[in-house]
């Protein structure tokens, strides 16, 4: 896939889910498609990945900030880095992480998130629990 075509999936996916467009989020996946979440969840299908969205938004949960960093295409994979930002069960949360994105078909086939697990910093020759 083209590096264009390839970044436009994407940026459509990561908006859609911005906007809570259940509707964009779906323009950008393939039927067979699975997603795995940084922190283990996996959603086979595209309509598990429909059950996933309806519930998250459902119960009032908002993406408040999701912002692309970085951004590699490879033959038929992607590689992207991001900040995310949510309300969650009315807790507002945000870090830092990178996605893997595989294509089929002009769509997303396969997306595997990672995430940081604590605040970034400058290492100074000390480690902190």
């Amino acid at each position: 896939m083209d590096h264009d075509t390839a970044e436009s999936l994407i940026e459509s996916y990561v908006g859609g889910w911005r906007d809570g467009d259940r509707a964009r989020i779906f323009g950008t996946l393939d039927e067979g498609c699975m997603i795995v979440e940084s922190y283990g969840p996996v959603y086979r299908g595209a309509e598990r990945v429909g059950q996933w969205i309806d519930k998250w938004f459902g119960e009032g949960n908002t993406v408040d900030g999701w912002e692309v960093t970085s951004f590699f295409v490879g033959d038929s994979r992607a590689a992207f880095e991001w900040r995310f930002e949510c309300t969650y069960h009315g807790e507002r949360a945000a870090f830092e992480g990178a996605s893997v994105v595989e294509f089929s078909g002009g769509k997303i086939a396969r997306l595997r998130e990672y995430c940081t697990t604590g605040d970034l910093y400058e290492w100074e020759g000390e480690w902190r629990s």
